[in-house]
């Protein structure tokens, strides 16, 4: 009887063995592949603006993205001028996506009857796992004309009116619900009033996103001009706003001192002092559509 017991014990366990054995390979190689697997972060900014200036966020493979912003006039303005509502700009925008990494826009700003263009590449991808990337960085060429009419008209020409930017967006998503960015960039212009005014401006950006629901996050962002003349004549940019997602619409609320909306504008230009009411108060809103399946 014994016998017979240990020749069954013996039995099962050897049966047993290659169904344990393939269970154990298996394990083995799902440890081996995720070890091996780099995972992307996604959503660093909700959206592929802040609020002025772009986050490292560029629209999918086939994304058309159509942008709204509006920009009233200053607070401080008075009731006569409804407290800024009696004044405003926009501009319109597209964005479109040639692939999940390369982008190109186009926009028209009532101020000074502003086209601007844009071509964006995203560099490097914020990413865990083998071969992690601690920040996401995108590269962003824009350049601006101004249709404004001058006089005399024959002291302008078209690429006296030209004004170029570029720049390097590096953020990092630090928590589910925290992300920053730096944007470290020059502008360029082809064209200034006076002699002691600068053609290349330097600048440094920061901005930030904190979230505060699950479709509410604060937003600011901050740009330094670098010493010159520009900084002396003229005031660094400053705002703080809402992203509200709303299905496929994100609807930013925002509060700035600079009017233009484009870095033509925000960078060189500001005039505003944020804190003694020269606030501009406006919103952006932006739709994206799919036009193409993405692979």
């Amino acid at each position: 009887m014994r016998k017979l017991l240990a020749c069954g014990l013996a039995a099962g366990l050897l049966s047993a063995a290659p169904a344990r054995a393939q269970d154990l390979m298996q394990q083995l190689d799902h440890l081996t592949t995720d070890s091996l697997r780099r995972d992307y972060v996604p959503a660093t900014f909700k959206g592929t603006r802040i609020i002025n200036g772009h986050s490292v966020e560029t629209p999918g493979q086939g994304s058309l993205v159509f942008l709204i912003s509006h920009r009233f006039g200053t607070l401080n303005s008075g009731a006569y001028e409804f407290f800024g509502l009696d004044q405003a700009t926009i501009r319109l925008g597209l964005e479109y996506g040639l692939t999940d990494r390369l982008a190109v826009g186009v926009g028209r700003s009532s101020l000074e009857k502003t086209f601007d263009g844009f071509l964006k590449y995203k560099a490097l991808r914020q990413s865990a796992g083998v071969g992690a990337m601690p920040v996401s960085v995108t590269l962003l060429a824009t350049s601006a004309l101004s249709s404004l009419r001058f006089e005399p008209q024959s002291e302008r020409t078209a690429a006296s009116r030209l004004t170029y930017t570029y720049q390097a967006l590096i953020a990092r998503k630090l928590s589910p619900s925290l992300s920053v960015q730096l944007m470290p960039m020059l502008l360029h212009r082809n064209y200034v009033d006076l002699r002691r005014d600068q053609n290349n401006v330097y600048a440094l950006g920061l901005a930030a996103r904190q979230k505060l629901t699950k479709r509410l996050a604060l937003t600011a962002e901050y740009y330094y001009l670098m010493p010159g003349a520009t900084a002396d004549d003229y005031r660094n940019a400053l705002a703080v706003g809402f992203d509200i997602e709303t299905g496929g619409h994100v609807f930013q609320l925002h509060f700035t001192n600079s009017q233009g909306m484009i870095e033509k504008f925000f960078i060189p230009q500001t005039t505003g002092n944020f804190f003694k009411g020269d606030i501009f108060f406006g919103f952006n809103i932006s739709r994206s559509f799919q036009l193409r399946s993405q692979r």
